[in-house]
């Protein structure tokens, strides 16, 4: 692991970033995030989809234009801090790394109660280890082995989406054999709505892991616009059809009270045989988001360590061209986050720490000049009501425990960065 370089290669092109993105984003939410979002919206939850698509689109044009002007790794920690200020770079930075590592520990949950529902944790520290592992192996390796990840994704999607609509009427009352799911506090109503929004805005966020890529894609301008908008494109198509083809054959109420709302479709639709093609699909999924969230997390730890604001290991490029330390270091948190969570708490977590993430985006984007910028300024200002409003309205447990964390960890980079 000798250091050779302080930078990475340029080497991916638009479809390897789209790709990246739809890892991140076609993983752990379209398979966990309906039963707490259907449990808050209810029969309202393709309107928390449409809004939560909303609010996507405007973070990600603001993203957008900020990546092609930032054309470098760390995402919104280097927007906030070039366009706003260093504290405000810190809190995105901050606010990355919080959502991002929580997002990997809600991913490793959802593998884990896939693949060994009787002891998910072990499964789920296992998958983290080896989603690690291959990362400090590059970006290039990870990037191929996604291509296969996302495929089989949108493959067992689309069978959910077919059987859901085209399949037989079903019992949409949930059975006494159903496992108790995850809950946390919903508020229910039209703030329902909202707080459903904010959680399926997990489900998309994963498009911050093509920002994050500036220093690995040739030629920025036209890479990170296009992979942006085609790779949030799919997924909102994706996530409509999905929600769509659950509440036509679940219902809102039994969807709300199903720990694996896909599986549970398929079963009792009389298609109980793809029922294991959805569960191998769930897990390939989560893989796929590990490789892809936990790149992302190193990426911007490396950027706060080049300026000082982690500790300077993190910012070592090792001999296959990766910051290794740094990926290591991701692997450690997410563990201890999926020790301490389970995969709804980490949405929840990640949701709320990731709309703060684009809040900054968003106001670091109305700083931009109007000849930088490709999208109206209103998005940005959208966005960022949308992402304030959003991130409140989360269950209070989260939001408390996100405020708490984001403190803490932006005293902890501001002590660093003071270092003489």
């Amino acid at each position: 692991m000798g250091t050779v370089s302080w930078s990475v290669q340029r080497r991916l092109g638009t479809t390897d970033a789209v790709v990246l993105g739809l890892a991140a984003m076609l993983g752990t939410g379209v398979f966990a995030v309906w039963a707490p979002a259907a449990a808050a919206a209810g029969p309202w939850l393709l309107l928390a989809v449409v809004l939560a698509g909303v609010v996507a689109a405007c973070n990600a044009a603001s993203t957008a234009d900020l990546a092609v002007a930032h054309p470098e790794s760390g995402g919104g920690y280097v927007y906030g801090r070039e366009r706003l200020s260093p504290g405000a770079g810190r809190l995105a930075g901050v606010a990355f790394l919080v959502g991002k590592t929580a997002s990997a520990a809600a991913a490793a949950g959802v593998f884990g109660s896939y693949v060994l529902p009787s002891q998910p944790l072990p499964a789920a520290i296992l998958v983290i280890v080896a989603a690690t592992v291959l990362n400090t192996a590059g970006v290039r390796w990870t990037a191929r082995g996604a291509y296969a990840l996302v495929g089989g994704t949108l493959a067992v999607l689309l069978v959910v989406v077919v059987v859901g609509l085209l399949g037989p009427q079903v019992d949409t009352m949930a059975s006494a054999a159903t496992p108790e799911v995850e809950r946390v506090a919903m508020p229910g109503g039209v703030l329902g709505v909202l707080t459903a929004a904010g959680l399926v805005f997990f489900a998309f966020a994963g498009y911050a892991r093509i920002a994050t890529l500036g220093e690995e894609v040739r030629d920025p301008d036209r890479t990170l616009r296009r992979a942006i908008a085609v790779a949030l494109g799919i997924a909102l198509v994706t996530y409509v059809l999905v929600a769509v083809a659950l509440l036509v054959g679940l219902g809102a109420e039994r969807l709300a009270t199903e720990p694996a709302p896909l599986v549970a479709l398929v079963d009792t639709g009389q298609a109980s045989a793809l029922g294991v093609l959805v569960r191998l699909g769930a897990a390939v999924a989560a893989g796929s988001a590990l490789l892809s969230v936990l790149v992302g997390v190193s990426r911007t730890a490396l950027a706060m360590a080049r300026r000082r604001e982690l500790p300077g290991a993190l910012a070592r490029v090792c001999s296959r061209g990766t910051p290794c330390w740094a990926d290591l270091a991701g692997g450690v948190v997410a563990i201890v986050l999926a020790m301490l969570a389970g995969p709804v708490a980490a949405i929840a977590l990640s949701a709320c720490s990731v709309l703060v993430y684009y809040a900054v985006i968003n106001l670091a984007a109305l700083r931009l000049p109007r000849a930088n910028r490709r999208w109206p300024a209103w998005t940005s200002v959208l966005g960022l009501l949308m992402c304030v409003g959003l991130a409140v309205l989360l269950p209070v447990q989260q939001v408390v425990i996100t405020a708490a964390a984001l403190a803490v960890g932006w005293v902890i980079c501001t002590a660093f960065a003071l270092r003489p």
